[in-house]
C-alpha cells in the first residue's frame, strides 16, 4: 500500500513539473501586416532556422512542393482584390508554396488554408496564380539564418513578396488598386454631395434644433435627387416642413408617407403619420 501511495505521489508531481515547462518553438510564427496603397497585407507563418544545415537543394529539396515555412500552411490576405504577377486574384486569404530550384522558384498561391506540410492531393483548380520567380544568391557571410518573408520596395500601386533564406532571396511582384479606388473618390468628391448626404446633414439639423431652414432646403436638395423618396424619407421631410412653418406642405407629405407605409406594411410609419395629421389640422 505505501509503495502504491509513493508511485501515485511520484506520478502527480511528474505530471505538476511537465505541465508548469514551457520551451521556445523551434520554428516560431510570425505574423506580418503591411499596408500597400490602400490594400492590408497580412502573412502568417512559421519561420524555422538553419541551424548548421544546408537549406536549399538538401533540407528543402530542389523541384519538390514546399510550404514556405514549417508547421500549418503559410497564409496571406489581402482585403481588396489584387495582380499577383499580372493575374487576377480576389480580396481573400490564400496559402504559399514553391517548388525551389537552383535558379528559380515556381510560386502557387493556393485557395485551401488549413492544413500542415503540402496538400496530399494538389488541385490545379485551387490555384489562383502562379509564376515563376528568379533567385538572387547572396554572399555566405551574408547568409538569413532563419527563414523570413518580407514585403518589399513598396510603391502605391504595388509591391513585392519578398523569400529570404541561407543566401537565396526571391521576390514575387503583386499590384494593388489604389488607383482606380482614388480616381473613384476624385470623381464623387467633385460630383459634389450625394442625395444621402443632403439628407443625413438636414436630419442631423432638425433632431439637434439647428437652422431648420438650412435644413429644409438639404432635404429638398436630397428629394430632388431622389427618384422615389421612401416612406421614412417622405417623413423625415414633412417633420422638417411642419418645423420650418409650413403646414400645409408637411400635411400632403406626411399623406403620401402615410400612403407608401400602408404600401410597404409599415403600420408604426402610418400610425405615425395619422397622429402628425391630426396634431397639424389636416382634414
Amino acid at each position: 500500500m505505501k509503495k502504491l501511495l509513493l508511485f501515485v505521489c511520484v506520478a502527480v508531481l511528474s505530471s505538476s513539473i511537465e505541465a508548469q515547462i514551457t520551451t521556445p518553438a523551434s520554428s516560431p510564427s510570425s505574423k506580418l501586416m503591411q499596408t500597400v496603397g490602400l490594400t492590408e497585407v497580412t502573412i502568417d507563418y512559421s519561420r524555422p532556422s538553419m541551424r548548421g544545415r544546408t537549406i536549399f537543394g538538401d533540407l528543402v529539396p530542389y523541384d519538390k512542393l514546399w510550404r514556405t515555412g514549417a508547421n500549418g500552411y503559410t497564409l496571406i490576405t489581402f482585403d481588396t482584390d489584387v495582380k499577383i504577377a499580372g493575374q487576377d486574384v480576389k480580396a481573400g486569404t490564400y496559402s504559399i508554396f514553391v517548388k525551389p530550384s537552383a535558379s528559380s522558384w515556381e510560386v502557387y498561391f493556393y485557395t485551401d488554408t488549413e492544413g500542415g506540410g503540402t496538400p496530399r492531393d494538389w488541385d490545379d483548380s485551387k490555384v489562383v496564380a502562379k509564376t515563376t520567380a528568379q533567385v538572387f544568391s547572396m554572399p555566405k557571410e551574408m547568409a538569413v539564418q532563419t527563414f523570413t518573408i518580407t514585403i518589399d520596395d513598396l510603391t502605391s500601386n504595388s509591391a513585392n513578396i519578398g523569400f529570404l533564406w541561407e543566401t537565396q532571396y526571391v521576390a514575387v511582384n503583386f499590384e494593388v488598386p489604389s488607383d482606380a479606388s482614388v480616381e473613384k473618390d476624385i470623381e464623387k468628391a467633385l460630383a459634389g454631395p450625394s442625395a444621402g448626404d443632403y439628407y443625413t446633414a438636414a436630419v442631423y439639423y432638425f433632431d439637434n434644433d439647428k437652422d431648420i431652414n438650412k435644413a429644409k432646403e438639404w432635404m429638398d436638395k436630397a428629394m430632388s435627387m431622389t427618384e422615389k423618396p421612401a416612406f421614412w424619407q417622405l417623413r423625415q421631410l414633412s417633420l422638417i416642413q411642419a418645423k420650418s412653418g409650413d403646414k400645409k406642405a408637411a400635411i400632403a407629405t406626411a399623406k403620401k408617407s402615410m400612403v407608401a407605409a400602408q404600401e410597404a406594411g409599415n403600420m408604426n410609419y402610418v400610425k405615425q403619420n395619422k397622429d402628425s395629421l391630426t396634431e397639424w389640422g389636416a382634414k
